[in-house]
């Protein structure tokens, strides 16, 4: 049985907000079983801090269980089709906080894409759309209805398996920067940076690795 093994690190200049995530997925036939566990969990001894379990069949539902704060959430997938056009829907619940989010992806092509999300009782939201050329580069300019903001992405596929991206936020004028690689004799890995670029302290920017190993059990 093959299972996967993702360990993340976060750095901020600030301590409190550094962290490692590591997870663990195991397949169950059509379904996923996965436990997460953050540096909390050991630092002071093994413990339920920042551990969490889910259970997922992919394309489906995803329910997550936030175990030292006993808390659920919950996600469901569907497709229908508008037009001939298929639109991808998920719906996020969230009990403890009480908050729902619905997101849906319309395909109008194999370039061309629009999506939407807005949480349930409130003005937030975004809309953002999707060009892929050539199925190398891909433009995404989205808006932002709760910050009254836009922000635009820009990637470009190399050598196959690598991702370079670029990211900008207009509200609060970060810059993200991320090289990511996806590959079955390589290994998987997501590289990242963010800069605050109206930081006048000249502070470090935010640093994140990310790493996937597979296993045999």
């Amino acid at each position: 049985m093959k299972a996967a093994v993702r360990g993340k690190y976060e750095y901020e200049s600030d301590a409190v907000a550094t962290s490692a995530v590591s997870t663990l997925s195991i397949p169950a036939g059509d379904f996923k079983l996965k436990a997460s566990m953050t540096d909390a969990t050991f630092i002071k001894g093994p413990s339920f801090n920042g551990l969490s379990l889910s259970l997922e069949k992919p394309g489906s539902f995803m329910l997550d269980y936030d175990v030292p704060k006993q808390d659920f959430r919950f996600q469901f997938m569907n497709s229908i089709r508008i037009l001939e056009k298929p639109l991808n829907m998920t719906y996020i619940h969230n009990r403890g906080a009480n908050r729902t989010v619905l997101d849906g992806t319309l395909v109008l092509d194999s370039s061309n894409k629009v999506s939407a999300n807005h949480m349930m009782g409130s003005k937030n939201g975004k809309f953002k759309y999707t060009y892929v050329h050539q199925g190398l580069t891909t433009f995404e300019p989205s808006y932002d209805l709760g910050k009254n903001s836009w922000d635009f992405a820009l990637s470009r596929r190399v050598y196959g398996a690598d991702l370079l991206k670029a990211s900008y936020q207009t509200a609060n004028q970060n810059l993200g920067l991320e090289w990511s690689r996806n590959s079955k004799t390589t290994g998987c890995f997501k590289i990242s940076a963010i800069f605050n670029l109206a930081d006048e302290e000249g502070k470090m920017p935010k640093l994140m690795a990310e790493s996937t190993w597979n296993i045999d059990i």
